[in-house]
């Protein structure tokens, strides 16, 4: 299997557990089994899925990443919560995704994990190595908290902290998390308009993987 298929290995690794999924897990495993320093890590979750019962794994899936917002499969959650610059972050992505020829269906947002794995999977190892490194850091500090908390899910984070070119670093700001906060931190603009609603510069379409203040710092 190549480098960058391994994304869609673990793209399937974070979805909902259907019976599909249980009974795919061989070659999943097979196909990671091929790259033991990808494999090792997830040995733990492969074993979890393999031997719960599926009414049970579904209940902890919805439990680890719907009910706790530290675990989030929404990359933007993570650094940018309810501020106005979520709504711009996902146009962007989006962006991204048509400029390499992928249109979206369904109803998952763009920063979905699984979704944005499936993209990488389909690039270029250059070009998937390129969009991880930006990535990196929001990926692993998910993991971190999967980790803390023993979930076997925190695996798929360590194989792609592995994978990417670029260490990660430690999200320190945390995101707005409700449009009260975020009138309080930002204020409506000049329009009125409230942030999240608030329309970007037009042709802007480089994807915020860090918070405001961190983009800043990094600029000066």
């Amino acid at each position: 299997m190549k480098t960058n298929q391994h994304y869609q290995v673990l793209s399937n690794l974070l979805l909902y557990p259907e019976a599909e999924l249980i009974a795919e897990l061989p070659f999943l495993a097979n196909a990671m089994a091929h790259s033991p320093a990808l494999h090792a890590p997830l040995l733990p979750l492969f074993a979890y899925l393999s031997d719960g019962a599926l009414i049970d794994l579904q209940q902890n899936y919805v439990m680890t990443f719907d009910r706790n917002p530290s675990h989030s499969l929404h990359l933007f959650e993570h650094i940018h919560g309810e501020s106005r610059d979520r709504g711009q972050a996902m146009v962007d992505l989006m962006e991204e995704y048509k400029g390499h020829g992928l249109f979206m269906t369904g109803d998952d947002l763009p920063d979905f994990v699984p979704l944005f794995l499936e993209f990488l999977s389909q690039q270029s190892t250059e070009e998937a190595a390129r969009l991880l490194s930006d990535a990196v850091h929001v990926l692993a500090h998910i993991g971190r908290k999967l980790a803390a908390n023993g979930s076997p899910y925190a695996g798929v984070f360590a194989v792609l902290e592995h994978l990417s070119p670029v260490a990660a670093e430690e999200l320190t700001e945390p995101p707005v998390r409700d449009m009260d906060e975020a009138l309080e931190t930002f204020g409506p603009g000049m329009d009125g308009v409230e942030p999240l609603l608030k329309p970007g510069a037009p042709g802007t379409h480089t994807i915020n993987f860090y918070p405001r203040t961190a983009r800043a710092a990094a600029g000066a």
